[in-house]
C-alpha cells in the first residue's frame, strides 16, 4: 500500500509504479515522435500479422472448443462462488453490463462501415454484387461472433473461478494459483497484473478515442459544430469523462448497472426503428440466410488462413488477425469486469449467457444496419455509400439521411454512443483501480478522479499530436504475449476444476455407522410433528449446544482446540476447529424456514399442519456443501455426524493433490 502524504491510497506500489511508468512513457512517445513510433510499432506488428497469424488463429480456436467443451461437462454445473451462492445481479442487468463492456463504442462504429467495407473491398470486387453482400455479411458475423465472445469468456471464467470458488483476489495473477502457488505474490504475479493495467488502458484509449472522433463527426454533419476540430474533442473528452468519473465513483451497483440497461434499452430502440422503417422484409431474410450461412461456414472460417489466396492475404491481416488481436488486447479489462459482475453464476449458465446471447444480438444488429446499407446503396444511393466505406467516422450518420426523421436519429445515435463512451470508461476505471490495488475491496475517490484525469490527459494528448495509431499498434502487439498467458489459463482452470470435483465427490468414510435404530419411537414422533421458531432454537441452543460442548471437551482431551460460535437473527450454532494452513473445519446447525405445500396442509391422513411456513434445523459446512435437515438426530448421533464430516475433512486435507483447493487463502481477511 502506498501512501502519498497526508492522501490515504490503496495502490500496490508493485503494480502501480512501473505500470505508470510504462504507460506515460510509451504516451509520450508516441505523442513527440508520431509517425517514427508508428512506423517502428506498425513494422513489429505486421511482422506478427504476417508470420504468427496462426498463433492468433490457433488460439482462438482452442479457446471455442474449450467453452463449448466445459459447456457439456461434468463441470458444467460447479458455481463461481460457494454451492449456496446467489447471483448478485438480475440477469437483465447481468447480460446489459457485460454486453456494454465488451462491445461498447464498437458496435455503433462498425455496424455500417465494416459490413460496407467488405461489400465494397478489392478482394470481392470479381464477384457479384449478391455474393459480395453475402460475404460482407458473413465476415462480419464472424469477427463479432462466437470468436470474439470466446476469448472474452476465457478470461472472465478464469478470473471468476478462482476469485469466487478459491477466494482469491479478483486478479489475473490469480488465475496462475495452480501453476504458481504462492509465487502470485510476488515479482511474478506483480508482472502479469502490470502487464494486465497497461493493456487495459491502452486498449481503452485507442478504443474511447474511436468514439470521440465518432461524436464529433456527427455533431459536425447534424451541423452542431462548425467543423471537426480537436477543441471540440476536448469538450467532448472532458464532458465524458466526467460523467464516466462520477458513474465509477458511483459503484458498480448504481452508476455502471443503470447505465448499462439504459443502453441496452436505446439500442433495441433504434434497432427497430431502423428494422420497421428500413426494407423490412429483405432485413429478416438476410438474416436468417446470414446465420444458415455462419452455420455452414463455421469450421471453414475458423481454419482459414486464406494461405492459398495471396491477393486475400492483406485483407486477412487487416481484418481477421487484426480483430483476434484487438479482442486479446481487450480482454484484461473485459474479463476483468465481466467476472466483477458474475459471481453466483454456475459454469454452463455463464457460458451460455456470455456466447450465444450477445453474439445472437451482435448477428441482428450488424444485419439490420449493414444490410441497411448495403440494400440503400444498391437501391436508392447509387453507390453513394459504398463510395464512403474509406471514412467510417462518418458512415453511420450518412446511412441515417436515408432513413426517416434522420436528424432526431443523428442525435440519438450520438446519444448512444455518450452512454456507450461513459459505460466503457467508468467500468474501466473500475477495473484498473481494481487492478493497481489488488482488488482492494474500499478505495478513496480520488483514485477514481486520478484515473480519469490520466485517461483524459493522455487521450487528448495523443488525439492532438496523431499518435493514437502508434498505440494502437502497441496495443495490437501485445496481445501475441498475452495470447500465451490465456492459453495457460486455461491449463490452470483445467487443473483447478479437476481438484474442485474430486473435493465435492469424496464421501462419508465406509466407516461410518448408520442409524441404528435404537431410539425409534423418539424419531417417529420427531418425524410426525412439525416446528415452531422457538422449538427449532430450542433444538439448536440447547441440544445441539451441549453435543458441540461435549465434542469441544473430547477435542480437547485428544490435543485438538476446538471453538464454539453463536448467532442470532437466525439462530446458529457452530463448532470451528481453525487450522493454520488449510481452511477452517466448520460444522454447524442454523434455524431455517420452508414452505409447505397446499397438499399436504388438507390431506387428512397426513400429520397436522396449522401454517404453511414451518422451520428446522439444517446443517451447514465450511466448504459451502449443501446442508441437510438434522431435527431428528439424538445428541449422539449428532456427534456422531459431526465426526464423520471431520473425518472425511481429514482425509482431504491429507492428500496432496488437494492442496490448492484447501489453502487458507480462504480464512484470510480481505482488504
Amino acid at each position: 500500500m502506498m501512501k502519498f502524504k497526508n492522501l490515504k491510497s490503496t495502490f500496490n506500489k508493485g503494480v502501480t509504479v512501473p505500470s505508470l511508468i510504462f504507460i506515460i512513457g510509451t504516451c509520450f512517445l508516441s505523442a513527440l515522435y508520431p509517425k517514427p513510433t508508428e512506423n517502428i510499432l506498425n513494422e513489429i506488428k505486421q511482422f506478427i500479422f504476417i508470420n504468427l497469424n496462426w498463433v492468433y488463429v490457433w488460439a482462438v480456436t482452442l479457446f471455442v472448443i474449450f467453452l463449448v467443451y466445459l459447456l457439456f461437462s461434468k463441470y458444467a454445473n460447479i458455481k463461481l462462488g460457494a454451492n449456496d451462492s446467489k447471483p448478485e445481479y438480475s440477469f437483465f442487468s447481468w447480460i446489459s453490463m457485460l454486453f456494454a463492456a465488451g462491445m461498447g463504442i464498437g458496435l455503433i462504429y462498425f455496424s455500417v462501415a465494416e459490413p460496407m467495407q467488405h461489400y465494397s473491398s478489392e478482394v470481392f470486387a470479381d464477384n457479384h454484387y449478391v455474393s459480395r453482400a453475402k460475404q460482407a455479411q458473413l465476415y462480419t458475423f464472424f469477427h463479432w461472433g462466437i470468436h470474439a465472445w470466446a476469448i472474452y469468456g476465457v478470461v472472465g471464467l478464469s478470473l471468476s473461478y478462482f476469485a469466487y470458488r478459491y477466494r482469491l483476489p479478483l486478479s489475473l495473477r490469480s488465475c496462475f494459483y495452480p501453476l504458481l502457488k504462492d509465487k502470485i505474490n510476488g515479482k511474478w504475479g506483480n508482472a502479469i497484473d502490470v502487464f494486465a493495467l497497461c493493456c487495459t488502458f491502452f486498449g481503452l484509449t485507442t478504443t474511447l478515442g474511436f468514439g470521440v472522433v465518432q461524436i464529433s463527426s456527427g455533431l459536425n454533419i447534424l451541423h452542431i459544430t462548425a467543423e471537426n476540430s480537436f477543441t471540440n474533442q476536448v469538450i467532448i473528452v472532458i464532458s465524458l469523462i466526467s460523467l464516466s468519473v462520477f458513474s465509477a465513483i458511483s459503484g458498480v451497483d448504481k452508476g455502471v448497472k443503470i447505465l448499462s440497461n439504459i443502453n441496452v434499452m436505446s439500442v433495441i430502440v433504434l434497432l427497430l426503428f431502423v428494422l420497421i422503417l428500413g426494407p423490412t422484409v429483405y432485413l429478416i431474410g438476410s438474416f436468417t440466410d446470414g446465420l444458415g450461412n455462419y452455420i455452414n461456414n463455421f469450421f471453414n472460417l475458423t481454419f482459414n488462413t486464406h494461405v492459398y489466396e495471396k491477393n486475400a492475404l492483406p485483407w486477412f491481416y487487416d481484418w481477421t488477425i487484426l480483430y483476434w488481436a484487438w479482442w486479446i488486447s481487450w480482454s484484461p479489462y473485459v474479463g476483468l469486469f465481466i467476472a466483477r459482475i458474475s459471481k453466483g453464476r454456475t459454469i454452463r449458465e455463464f457460458i451460455l449467457a456470455v456466447l450465444v446471447l450477445p453474439t445472437l444480438f451482435n448477428f441482428i444488429w450488424m444485419s439490420v444496419f449493414g444490410n441497411s446499407a448495403i440494400w440503400f446503396d444498391l437501391n436508392v444511393a447509387n453507390g453513394k455509400l459504398s463510395q464512403m466505406a474509406s471514412d467510417p467516422d462518418a458512415l453511420m450518420f450518412r446511412f441515417l439521411e436515408y432513413m426517416p426523421l434522420s436528424t432526431l436519429t443523428g442525435f440519438f445515435v450520438i446519444a448512444i454512443i455518450i452512454i456507450f463512451f461513459v459505460t466503457s470508461a467508468d467500468s474501466g476505471i473500475f477495473v484498473m483501480n481494481s487492478i493497481a490495488t489488488k482488488n482492494s475491496s474500499k478505495s478513496p475517490k480520488w483514485q477514481i478522479v486520478f484515473w480519469g484525469i490520466l485517461l483524459a490527459v493522455l487521450s487528448l494528448l495523443l488525439l492532438n499530436a496523431g499518435g493514437l495509431k502508434a498505440l494502437q499498434s502497441m496495443t495490437l502487439i501485445t496481445a501475441l504475449p498475452f495470447s500465451i498467458i490465456v492459453l495457460l489459463f486455461i491449463v490452470s482452470l483445467m487443473k483447478g476444476l479437476m481438484i474442485d470435483q474430486k473435493y465435492y465427490d469424496t464421501n462419508f468414510s465406509a466407516s461410518t455407522v448408520p442409524w441404528s435404530g435404537e431410539f425409534w419411537k423418539e424419531r417417529l414422533k420427531n418425524i410426525v410433528s412439525f416446528k415452531d421458531n422457538s422449538s427449532v432454537d430450542h433444538f439448536i441452543q440447547i441440544k445441539t449446544k451441549e453435543a458441540f460442548t461435549d465434542l469441544q471437551q473430547e477435542f480437547a482431551s485428544n490435543g485438538i482446540e476446538a471453538k464454539i460460535n453463536h448467532y442470532e437473527n437466525p439462530v446458529r450454532t457452530e463448532i470451528e476447529i481453525h487450522q493454520g494452513v488449510v481452511n477452517n473445519f466448520i460444522y454447524g446447525v442454523e434455524n431455517k424456514i420452508k414452505t409447505v405445500s397446499e397438499y399436504m396442509i388438507n390431506e387428512e391422513n397426513l400429520p397436522d399442519l396449522d401454517d404453511k411456513k414451518t422451520h428446522y434445523p439444517r446443517s451447514y459446512f465450511g466448504d459451502g456443501r449443501e446442508g441437510y435437515d438434522v431435527q431428528y438426530f439424538t445428541k449422539n448421533e449428532l456427534i456422531s455426524d459431526v465426526l464423520k464430516h471431520y473425518e472425511r475433512f481429514l482425509e482431504i486435507v491429507s492428500e496432496e493433490r488437494n492442496e490448492m483447493f484447501i489453502s487458507s487463502n480462504a480464512n484470510q481477511k480481505k482488504e
